[in-house]
C-alpha cells in the first residue's frame, strides 16, 4: 500500500506557487488569477469514509494564522481536484464536496495569498475521514469545520507551497 500523500504538479514541494495562484485583491497586495492548483492524492488508509482538504497559512500576521480553503465530503474513491476547482461557484468539485468560507469570509475560493511582507506557506492538507459526511453547512465557520475535521480524522498528508508577493 503506498503512503498517503499530496502533491501539484504546478508548483514543486516547498517550491513557490505561481501569480495563478495569488488573490485578485489590491488591498491585500495581490494582482493574480486567484485560481487553485490542481491537487492530486493517493493512498488514504482503507477505512476512510470521506475525505476534508484544508489550506492553512501559518505565517500570516494574525497570531493565528490563515485558513485559505476548505473543503468537506469530498467522497473516498475521488483522488484529485482539477486547477481552479475553488472558484466560487464550486462546480468542478466532486459531487456531494462543500467548500465553506475561508477567512476572508468568502464562501468557496482557494485564495492563497500574501498578507505582509515576506514569503509565506501554504499548507495543503488532505485528511482521511471516518465520517461518511460532516454535518456543516456552507455557512459553517472555520473553527466548527476543523473541529468536525479534527474530530473524525483517521490520518491526513500534507504539501506545502510558498509564496511571495514580487
Amino acid at each position: 500500500m503506498a503512503d498517503f500523500r499530496i502533491w501539484s504538479d504546478e508548483f514543486p514541494a516547498n517550491g513557490f506557487m505561481t501569480r495563478a495562484q495569488e488573490f485578485d485583491q489590491q488591498a491585500f497586495g495581490g494582482s493574480g488569477d486567484n485560481v487553485s492548483p490542481a491537487l492530486q492524492w493517493e493512498g488514504p488508509p482503507a477505512e476512510t469514509r470521506s475525505l476534508a482538504l484544508t489550506v492553512y497559512d501559518p505565517d500570516a500576521p494574525t497570531g493565528s494564522g490563515f485558513w485559505h480553503w476548505i473543503v468537506v465530503n469530498i467522497p473516498p474513491d475521488v483522488r484529485s481536484l482539477p486547477r481552479n476547482a475553488g472558484k466560487a461557484d464550486g462546480s468542478l468539485l466532486p459531487k456531494g464536496a462543500l467548500q465553506l468560507r475561508n477567512d476572508y469570509a468568502r464562501s468557496a475560493s482557494a485564495e492563497r495569498r500574501r498578507h505582509g511582507a515576506t514569503s509565506r506557506r501554504y499548507i495543503f492538507r488532505i485528511h482521511a475521514l471516518s465520517a461518511e459526511s460532516l454535518p456543516l453547512d456552507a455557512n459553517a465557520t472555520n473553527a466548527v469545520a476543523h473541529f468536525m475535521t479534527h474530530l473524525n480524522e483517521i490520518d491526513s498528508a500534507t504539501y506545502t507551497g510558498l509564496y511571495e508577493l514580487k
